[in-house]
C-alpha cells in the first residue's frame, strides 16, 4: 500500500505543475491585457487635462523621429503623434462604446422577446436578424458615410445596424435554454406578469453569455472603424483617429514609418487585449457550466 502510494503522489505533483503553470501564464496574460485596455481608456478620458499638444496643430518639423521633445514624433504635417494617438483614442473608444451597447441592448432585448413569445413575435424578429445577416455590412456602412460624411454618429448608427442581428441570434438562443425551465413555468403559474418574467427571471441568466461576445464585437467595431478610417471614409479630418492616422502616413512608410507604426501598434493591441479576456471570460463561463452540470 505504501510502495504504490508514493508514485501515485509523484504523478499528481507532476500533473499539477504543467496546469499550474498555464493558469499563472493566463493570468498574466489577462492582467497585461486588462492593464492596456485601462491605461488606453483612463489616456483617452483625461486627454483635455493632459499637458499635450493640439492634436489637429502642426508644432514642429515634418515627420520628426521619436525621442527628444516630442517621444512618439511627428506625422507628415508636422502634428505631434503622442497627442494624436491619445485624442484618436477618445473617438475609436466612444465609436467602439457606443455601437457596442445599442447593439447589446436592442439585439438582446429583441432575442429574448422572439423566444419567449415566438408565433408571430419571434417569426418577425428571426427574419430581421435572417435579413440583418445577408445584408452586406460594408456596403451599409460604405453607403451611410458615402451619402453623410465620416462622423461619430454616422459610424455608431451604421455599426449597431451590423452588430444588432448577432446580438438577437445569441439573446434568442440562450433564452430558449432557460424560457422552459420549471422557475419559468412555475413563475407563469402564479401569474407573473411577462415583463416580470422577462425582467427579474429570464435576464439575469442571459445577459452573461452574451456580454461575452460584447468584448469581441468591440474588437470587431475597432477594427471596422479603423479600416473605413483607412479608405478615407471615417472620421472626417482634421479629427484624428487610429485608422486615419494608419491611411494618412503610409506614403511616408519608407522615410518616416513610426508614422504608421505608432498607430497601427496602439490599434493592434487594443483589439488584441480585448479577444484576449473575450476568450479568457467565455471559457471561465464553460467551466462554470461543466461545474455546475
Amino acid at each position: 500500500m505504501a510502495i504504490t502510494a508514493e508514485p501515485d503522489l509523484e504523478i499528481a505533483d507532476d500533473a499539477e505543475g504543467p496546469a499550474r503553470s498555464r493558469h499563472i501564464a493566463r493570468r498574466i496574460v489577462v492582467i497585461l491585457a486588462g492593464g492596456w485596455l485601462l491605461l488606453v481608456s483612463v489616456l483617452a478620458l483625461i486627454a483635455p487635462l493632459l499637458p499635450l499638444e493640439d492634436p489637429e496643430e502642426r508644432v514642429g518639423r515634418v515627420a520628426l523621429r521619436p525621442g527628444g521633445e516630442f517621444r512618439l514624433g511627428t506625422d507628415q504635417l508636422g502634428r505631434d503623434i503622442l497627442s494624436r494617438v491619445i485624442y484618436g483614442g477618445r473617438a475609436s473608444l466612444l465609436i467602439a462604446l457606443l455601437a457596442t451597447v445599442i447593439a447589446f441592448v436592442v439585439g438582446l432585448a429583441l432575442g429574448m422577446l422572439a423566444a419567449y413569445f415566438r408565433g408571430a413575435v419571434g417569426w418577425v424578429v428571426v427574419a430581421i436578424g435572417d435579413l440583418g445577416l445577408a445584408f452586406p455590412g460594408l456596403v451599409l456602412l460604405l453607403v451611410l458615410t458615402s451619402i453623410e460624411g465620416g462622423s461619430i454618429k454616422i459610424l455608431v448608427i451604421g455599426l449597431s445596424i451590423l452588430l444588432t442581428p448577432t446580438f438577437m441570434r445569441l439573446g434568442r438562443a440562450n433564452t430558449l435554454i432557460y424560457v422552459n425551465r420549471e422557475f419559468i413555468l412555475a413563475a407563469k403559474g402564479v401569474g407573473a406578469r411577462p415583463l416580470r418574467i422577462l425582467v427579474h427571471d429570464l435576464l439575469p441568466n442571459v445577459i452573461g453569455p452574451v456580454a461575452v461576445y460584447a468584448l469581441a464585437a468591440g474588437a470587431h467595431v475597432f477594427v471596422i472603424e479603423g479600416s473605413l478610417s483607412y479608405l478615407g471614409l471615417g472620421i472626417a479630418p482634421p479629427t484624428p483617429s487610429w485608422g486615419s492616422m494608419i491611411a494618412s502616413g503610409q506614403r511616408q512608410l519608407r522615410t518616416a514609418p513610426h508614422i504608421v507604426i505608432v498607430p497601427a501598434v496602439v490599434l493592434f493591441l487594443t483589439v488584441l487585449s480585448l479577444n484576449v479576456l473575450g476568450d479568457v471570460r467565455r471559457g471561465a463561463r464553460q467551466t462554470t457550466s461543466s461545474n455546475t452540470l
